[in-house]
């Protein structure tokens, strides 16, 4: 992930019988998640209801409609005459920070090791590395309340396991490549985990039900 100025606009294309998908640049970066950003939250507003849901992602949004009340061609159109002013920055809620706790090595650290074998650094340096950054929201999702959060200081960058375990302990700090996250539930893992958090990252009894949304930040804390 990096951060650039990125002139790309909107591209929309067919997902689907029922779904659109808006792009807004290629590249993952801070630039094109402002305008997926400033997009999803603009057009929530809107309160169509023609539209089923709006799911975000790091380059692009996802939009799934009902096909008894409007069509592909009809909503593509509404999306381009709305186009300007969607994009239009200060459309987003304030951003939050979420300060997360973390045990980092120990027995739940089940990768601790391997990073600092394959970046050449100590246990005490990842953790002050990892820990340094405030991280931004790109997306919420695999399971619920995941948080893709990016990015990640190249000096701890490290690719996924090439066997994904079947499950591991809900509350796991991962890392893979640019990118760090939370698993919120036990669930399969193909990041490097690297720690612990007893924040909890979803909870089906309260609403929000996710504890971070799309451009919240995101500061672990050492413990």
């Amino acid at each position: 992930m990096t951060t650039s100025t990125n002139p790309f606009k909107m591209t929309i294309s067919r997902f689907g019988e029922d779904g659109i998908r808006v792009l807004f640049g290629n590249d993952i970066d801070l630039s094109v998640h402002e305008k997926v950003r400033n997009f999803y939250f603009y057009m929530k507003s809107l309160d169509l209801p023609e539209v089923i849901d709006y799911t975000p992602s790091f380059r692009s949004c996802l939009i799934h409609f009902n096909t008894e009340r409007t069509n592909f061609a009809r909503l593509s159109s509404l999306i381009e005459e709305k186009e300007e002013e969607a994009l239009r920055p200060g459309n987003t809620p304030e951003s939050t920070l979420q300060e997360i706790p973390v045990h980092y090595g120990g027995p739940e650290a089940l990768d601790m090791k391997n990073v600092c074998e394959q970046t050449g650094l100590s246990e005490r340096d990842v953790i002050a590395i990892h820990s340094d950054i405030i991280y931004t929201v790109y997306t919420v999702g695999f399971t619920p309340g995941f948080p893709y959060l990016g990015t990640l200081d190249q000096r701890i960058q490290v690719p996924r396991l090439e066997t994904p375990r079947t499950k591991i302990a809900a509350g796991s700090v991962g890392i893979a490549q640019g990118q760090t996250g939370v698993y919120p539930f036990p669930s399969p893992a193909g990041w490097r985990i690297i720690g612990h958090t007893d924040v909890r990252f979803f909870n089906y009894e309260k609403e929000p039900y996710s504890l971070l949304r799309i451009g919240d930040k995101v500061k672990f804390i050492s413990i």
